[in-house]
């Protein structure tokens, strides 16, 4: 069993004016490499602070996070800012594409921080972009693309720098039901491919596609349950 994800006691508290409010409250999880994860939750039940702890945005007021047998629980902000573009890829309901750039540029952007040589950022960016069905668009911007094609983007940019996990809050939020679908098969073939996939949704369909759900409750796990 190679574990990506080891979490002890996760706990996470926000200062509220005189209170503390306690958001996470010592959680406990293990994801494995290659598992496709949902993470579900009412509103106000902790997993976004959850997903802002695995991809590395933010540190647990106490308790243990390994990435990669790498304690990142207590790392610098600049140590966490290298962890996350080397091993975590992002993809936001909101697509958080540079609306000026290209499609191509705009899934190379990751390997610009990574260092990588001009050259081989667009090789691997082509390449990319016509795993996610986009050879024909590289050249557009965000605003000639549709919603689905510019998740797609999204998608790409995320999988650019071949992270260990592929984190994707809500990645259908903004998507008509039909694009939803192709999305989601996207996913399915970025796991098939031997991705970790973590999704964070409240949509219940969505969830279906991932091969366990983990559902938060107060701040806690309330059920962790295998699908297949």
């Amino acid at each position: 069993m190679s574990l990506v994800i080891k979490i002890r006691d996760i706990k996470r508290d926000f200062p509220l004016g005189q209170e503390t409010v306690k958001v996470l409250k010592g959680i406990d999880l293990d994801i494995e490499k290659g598992e496709y994860v949902a993470l579900m939750g009412p509103s106000g039940s902790g997993k976004s602070t959850l997903m802002n702890l695995l991809g590395c945005l933010d540190t647990p007021t106490s308790g243990r996070y390994e990435l990669n047998g790498q304690d990142v629980s207590s790392m610098s902000d600049d140590e966490l800012a290298e962890i996350r573009n080397k091993e975590i890829g992002f993809v936001f309901q909101t697509f958080n594409l540079l609306p000026r750039t290209t499609a191509l540029d705009n899934v190379a952007l990751p390997m610009i921080y990574a260092g990588a040589s001009k050259n081989a950022r667009i090789e691997r960016a082509k390449e990319v972009l016509t795993d996610v069905g986009l050879a024909d668009r590289m050249d557009h911007k965000p605003n000639q693309l549709s919603g689905g094609q510019r998740q797609r983007v999204a998608v790409g940019r995320a999988l650019v720098n071949r992270p260990s996990i592929i984190l994707a809050d809500e990645p259908t939020g903004n998507l008509d039901s039909k694009t939803s679908i192709e999305i989601m098969k996207l996913f399915d073939e970025i796991h098939a491919a031997g991705n970790t996939v973590i999704l964070v949704t409240h949509e219940e369909d969505i969830a279906a596609h991932a091969h366990r759900v983990i559902r938060l409750m107060d701040g806690m796990v309330e059920s962790d349950v295998r699908n297949r």
